[in-house]
Parts: C-alpha cells; structure tokens; sequence
C-alpha cells in the first residue's frame, strides 16, 4: 500500500469519509485522495513523495503560488508576537483600509473566519437592513454550508449528486429562492410572485462551484436593475473571483456594483479567514453599531491579518500578476480548446482569467442543468490519467481549474501534453 492509502484507511476510522471536506474523498473518480505534506510554487508533494503540478491551489487563494516567501515571511514575523488576543490589533485596521480602497463598493467591512460565516453575515445584514426575509439565489452556485444557502447548491453537493442536506430544516429553506442562472426572466417572475418580500439577491459573479459559468447577455447589469426595482439588496459572492479576477474582482471586471461582498480565503493568503462589507449605512447595521449581531474570537486572527495584508499588497503594488495569469489561462485553456477540436472531443470548455474548466459534454455549459449533462464517469478517467501523470486537479467535475503566478510555460506545456495523449486514445 502507498503511504496515502494507509493514512486513508486510518483516517476513515476516525474521520467521517476519511476526510474534513468531501470533496477531497476522491469518492466521484474512484480512486484514494493523495495526503500531502509540503507544497511550494506551481507543485505540491504528497505522502509518497510524489510532486504533482497542482491546479487547485487550496480551492483558490494560493494566487501567488504555495509557500510564496512574501507570505511565509510575513505569519513568520507575526506568529513571533503571539498567535491569537481576541483582542483589537492594528493589522485588523490596516487590512479593512486596504480592502476598501481596493472595492469602490466597500466603505466597511468586518473580518470573520471563512467564506461561509461570511456570507451568512451578509445575508443578516440583508435581512436586517430590509425588514425581509426570502433570499434568492442561482441553482448550482455555492455559498457555504450554512443551512439556508443548501439549497440546489453546487461544488460538494453537487459532486454527490445531491440537492440539498439532512438537517436543513422545512423552515429554514422557505425562505430561500432559487432561479437558474443567467435566466433574467426567471428571476424576475420570482420578484413578481414575491413582490415586496425579497431582501436580497446573492450571486456568485462568475458561477465557480458547478464547474466555471460565465454570466451572459448583461445578466449581472439587469440583475443591478432588477435589485434597484424592488429595493432589494444584490451581494457578490467573492470568494473565489475578488482578487483573482483582477484587483477589484468580478465587480471591476463586469463593472456591475453590488451592496454587499464577500470574500474568503484569498485575503488571508491561504489562512482561514473571510470578510464581509459594503456601503456604510448597510454595514452600521452591524453590533455593536446596529442591532445585526455577529461576533467571532478568532475574527481578525493577527497570523491571519498579516498573511492578508502581504498578499493584497503584493498584489495591488504588482499588477504584472494578473497579466500572466491572463496568458497564462489562454495558453492552458486555448491549448485545451485545440486539442478537443483535433480530436473531435465531445467536451467544451469555460474560462476567464485564471479560472476554467473543462465539461465533458459537447453542448455550452450555460447554467446547473448544462453543466448536470457532464459524462463524469469519463471525467474521472480523465482525471486518474493526469494525476498518474504529475497533474492534480480537483476530484470533481464541478470544480475549477486555478492558475496561479508561479505555474510555468512548462508547467501548461506538460499539462497539454498530457491531456493530448488522454483526449487522442479516448474510447
């Protein structure tokens, strides 16, 4: 047995699937997930002592490669002060300033502990601010595991093949919407049967977690409008596009402004971390201003602040990052496109950026349904190949390709290569 089996078999005892996520189970491409133990630049190590030319990079936020020094310098420095006060910290005031003036939508924003406890801020802050209590959201997007937002969910959900979660109460998902994405007209039939009782809209700007789904036909800009309409709030889900689609996120790069966003782990460097903020006069809503309670220890960790404020800043102080990523993507993603149209493949592929994927179905990929049509029987014995081959992607279907600064002209060329030899001796 290799290393990784044997801690896989110890795991499962002790651990529910063995793993503390699932979609690391590797369950949906039949094979054992590699454990591992260092990473640094485009490639990470497992167990065994294989490296691999890894393309999920923590589920995003390692944009500036594992093991970055910018980074590892920074929590160095900070975890000699000490590793947690739950007390105030200048960092905590440094990274919120640093956030604003990067979000022309944020004029506040309060630090919490991942993407999750951000959103569900956010949508308390909604509900709050409104006086409302339905919540709609995108069929497939993926928001947390907080129980309202489990829903027709995407990502973990997704790769199972489930809807929704035991232990989600009927009353807790009443108040939840759903509406396919970019459908403009469905969406607004939902705020015509439920006029007056939306307080929110939640969307991820670019879908992430169904597979990559691009928002078409100004679905984000009449999405603005139609919030406008019935005075309901629209949040941007940012935590897989802020700051990897540019400096200011999908909002910069649509320039479609949301009330409230949120954003996860990439404003941590990799370090569990998520944030939550928007207009001043929503965000006074928030205790110890406003009656809208949310409180966390551990929020604003000072290794955690640190490790945030090196990335962000590396990142605003060198926007030749986002420039190689943008070559970078056409050079994996175009070269992909190529070789499925070589070989007649019947896949297609969505990306922007940094961000991409790969559907193994022929029809374009455009919402949940599309993306439901994938062959993932034939997408796990893709994935075996690559990862035989020194390629990690995501043990899914539904999740993404990520890029980061420190993948390599040779890192794509062997990823090409690789997906070459698959694509040209598929069945």
């Amino acid at each position: 047995m290799t290393r990784s089996e044997t801690l896989f078999d110890r795991a499962k005892k002790v651990i529910p699937g063995g793993v503390n996520s699932p979609v690391r189970a590797f369950l949906s491409v039949n094979d054992t997930p590699r454990f591992i133990k260092s990473a640094r630049g485009a490639l990470i190590t497992d167990a065994d002592d294989k490296s691999y030319i890894d393309y999920i990079g923590s589920w995003g936020p390692m944009i500036l490669g594992h093991n970055n020094p910018v980074i590892i310098d920074a929590v160095m420095k900070a975890a000699r002060n000490g590793l947690s006060f739950g007390a105030a910290t200048e960092n905590e005031v440094i990274m919120a300033e640093l956030i604003c003036s990067l979000f022309p939508s944020i004029e506040m924003v309060r630090m919490v502990n991942s993407g999750t406890e951000a959103v569900m801020s956010a949508l308390r802050v909604a509900r709050g601010a409104t006086g409302r209590d339905k919540i709609l959201k995108f069929a497939g997007c993926y928001h947390g595991h907080c129980d309202s937002m489990l829903v027709n969910a995407g990502s973990g959900l997704m790769t199972i093949g489930v809807s929704g979660s035991a232990g989600v109460t009927e009353g807790c998902a009443k108040d939840t919407l759903t509406a396919p994405y970019n459908d403009i007209d469905a969406t607004t039939q939902i705020f015509e049967k439920n006029r007056g009782e939306l307080a929110a809209v939640i969307i991820e700007p670019v879908a992430a977690n169904m597979g990559i789904l691009l928002p078409e036909n100004d679905f984000l800009a009449r999405l603005r409008q139609l919030c406008d309409k019935n005075s309901a709030l629209l949040i941007f889900d940012e935590v897989i596009t802020g700051f990897r689609l540019g400096i200011g996120g999908a909002q910069e790069r649509y320039g479609v402004i949301p009330d409230l966003t949120t954003f996860g782990k990439i404003i941590g460097g990799g370090l569990p971390v998520g944030a939550y903020g928007g207009r001043r006069e929503l965000m006074e809503h928030v205790a110890p201003l406003g009656k809208v309670y949310q409180a966390g220890t551990l929020s604003g960790n000072p290794i955690a602040m640190a490790a945030g404020i090196a990335q962000l800043t590396y990142l605003k102080t060198h926007p030749e990052v986002y420039e190689h990523l943008e070559v970078l993507g056409q050079k994996l993603f175009g070269g992909l496109n190529d070789i499925l149209t070589r070989t007649n493949a019947p896949c297609s592929i969505n990306h922007i950026g940094s961000l991409g994927s790969l559907f193994f179905t022929e029809s374009p990929v455009k919402n949940y349904d599309d993306a439901k049509c994938s062959n993932t029987k034939v997408y796990a014995d893709y994935f075996r190949h690559m990862l035989k081959n020194g390629i990690y992607l995501a043990p899914s279907q539904f999740e993404a390709v990520f890029l980061s600064d420190a993948h390599t002209d040779e890192h794509i060329e062997k990823t090409l290569n690789k997906a070459e030899t698959f694509f040209t001796n598929i069945d």
